[in-house]
């Protein structure tokens, strides 16, 4: 299957501030919207950054498609204060005569009502957001990187947004790759995942089998052996334990129950245990 995006012992190390992102390795298949998860610090930032050509690894290697065949939104949104919405959309036109698509910029920037003759000074910072997204879509890309690209959209217009994202990654076979502190978002956009904790790659794979590998078990406290215990918490004499099954769960007659875990409890469990063992399907490993 045709890679998207692959790193290789890819690190990034910024001085005397140390490593911010280390021996991160996996394969994003092309055509995946993969969520990019990590707790502040993580590294997140610094992989997108990476991909897009913007910084310059310290060690390793990262393989994307030709740079101008990637958008990238990072979170601070660099355009030009001075120019007009439409003077920021003509100028993304001049720089991408190829591949330019005044259909899909100029209908993310007329959902938001944007005036074209506003500067950018005067923009709003969602209002920013969704110009910076304008462009990167009238790009057509064939890689596109979106790094908090949403955060500051109120919920109503990310909404409409994400779908025209969504539909533009499909119909076009776009390679997505989103950060987000926005689990429930995710969970609705994405079909991978990327869990990034302390500069490396700790979870990744198909969210539908990432969720598969995992047990939510609740019951009466007990020994999980053979199961690999990601994390617990009691309460009195109930247990409530997210495992990695050894086989099948036996939840037995003594008032156990099991059940296939949500993305958020996943995420939060695994960033809750830095020595959880790494998991990466098959579909994210990096080859050899």
């Amino acid at each position: 299957m045709t890679a998207g995006i692959e790193a290789q012992g890819l690190g990034r190390r910024f001085g005397r501030d140390g490593w911010a992102l280390r021996d991160c390795s996996f394969r994003l298949p092309a055509g995946r919207i993969c969520a990019l998860i990590g707790p502040n610090g993580a590294g997140k930032s610094t992989l997108l950054a990476l991909a897009a050509g913007v910084l310059k690894p310290t060690e390793g290697t990262v393989t994307t498609p030709a740079r101008e065949a990637i958008a990238y939104v990072a979170q601070n949104k660099p355009l030009y204060p001075q120019l007009t919405v439409a003077d920021t959309l003509r100028m993304g036109a001049d720089l991408n005569r190829d591949r330019w698509d005044p259909v899909a910029a100029g209908d993310v920037v007329e959902a938001g009502d944007l005036d074209p003759a506003l500067r950018v000074r005067a923009l709003s910072g969602g209002q920013r957001s969704r110009l910076a997204l304008a462009l990167a879509l009238g790009k057509r890309p064939t890689l596109l990187l979106l790094d908090e690209a949403l955060s500051d959209v109120d919920p109503f217009a990310r909404r409409g947004l994400m779908g025209v994202l969504l539909a533009t990654a499909a119909e076009h076979g776009t390679t997505v790759l989103m950060s987000s502190h926005i689990l429930s978002e995710l969970e609705d956009a994405c079909d991978h995942l990327l869990l990034i904790d302390g500069g490396r790659v700790r979870l990744g794979g198909p969210v539908d089998g990432l969720l598969r590998a995992h047990t939510l078990v609740t019951g009466p406290i007990r020994d999980l052996a053979p199961h690999t215990v990601i994390s617990t918490r009691s309460t009195g004499r109930q247990l409530t334990a997210l495992i990695r099954p050894e086989g099948t769960v036996n939840t037995g007659s003594d008032g156990w129950l099991a059940v296939e875990p949500t993305l958020e409890e996943l995420v939060l469990a695994h960033l809750g245990a830095p020595d959880a063992p790494v998991l990466l399907t098959p579909a994210v490993e990096a080859a050899a």
